[in-house]
């Protein structure tokens, strides 16, 4: 028989998009100094990257340090879910609407990332898709892969291959295709070899992890992150945001209440 593929793609329940089947493994979490030193490096090519000043290392220390993680099988979307797919949980009476404001209506597509949810309404929502949100290590492999990828399409940053902005929030860039939301996996060439599309750009996405400023020391078996917390923590970038944060180790945060024109989220399913 042939090898067996490091992952599946199935459609899970009538609600969400397809998910994707991550094998059971170890992985590398977290960067290196070294890595640090990219992403500031990345952040100076930016436009506007004169604000990337040697204070901006700080912001990627929360990557620290590397760090080995094995984890189980899981599935994870194969894409961030859609205005429809939020909306059918709308109908259901168990998820609440997203709060457009004035020329919001713009998000309110069918095709495009759900956004301007709280933490609580992502989980939610895949609670009742028979889901969970990803936990930050699940999330990571999944855009790292085995290897370590520093994108989830590889290792060289290619700005055709995700939907991103600039250091600039008020210059947001349209040169990937897109201004803002795009439909999901609408850029291919972005997908990981896994198949799974929009780990990098389009909306940040959240993850089940209260954050903290530090991973812990040592090896982990299937981690769920700190016990508690006032934030929760953000993975993937979006489309104000550039280049540094599209990488697969990049980390966010904020508070679970709050939402956002440019976050989003997936779900995750144990295997």
């Amino acid at each position: 028989q042939g090898a067996r593929s490091p992952a599946s793609v199935v459609a899970l329940r009538a609600p969400g998009p397809p998910a994707v089947l991550v094998r059971a493994g170890s992985f590398t979490m977290g960067s290196s100094e070294v890595e640090i030193a990219h992403a500031v490096t990345l952040c100076k090519l930016e436009p506007g990257g004169d604000l990337c000043v040697d204070e901006t290392e700080a912001s990627f220390a929360n990557e620290l340090v590397p760090h080995e993680v094995y984890l189980s099988d899981f599935w994870i979307d194969r894409t961030e879910v859609t205005v429809a797919s939020y909306r059918r949980c709308v109908s259901a009476g168990l998820c609440t609407e997203p709060p457009y404001a004035s020329g919001g209506q713009r998000f309110d597509r069918p095709e495009v990332p759900v956004v301007l949810v709280s933490w609580s309404d992502a989980q939610r929502y895949c609670a009742w898709a028979g889901g969970r949100l990803p936990t930050e290590a699940e999330w990571e492999r999944a855009a790292r892969g085995a290897a370590g990828r520093r994108y989830p399409w590889g290792h060289v940053y290619n700005p055709f291959h995700a939907n991103h902005g600039r250091l600039s929030f008020d210059e947001l860039d349209d040169g990937d295709g897109f201004l803002e939301l795009a439909p999901v996996g609408s850029l291919v060439a972005g997908r990981t070899p896994d198949g799974i599309d929009d780990l990098a750009g389009n909306v940040e996405e959240w993850v089940a992890d209260y954050y903290h400023p530090e991973y812990p020391s040592g090896s982990a078996k299937d981690p769920r992150g700190p016990d508690m917390g006032e934030e929760r923590v953000l993975r993937g970038g979006s489309y104000i945001l550039g280049r540094p944060w599209l990488r697969g180790a990049a980390r966010g945060h904020d508070l679970p209440t709050s939402r956002r024109a440019w976050r989003g989220f997936r779900c995750a399913r144990d295997a």
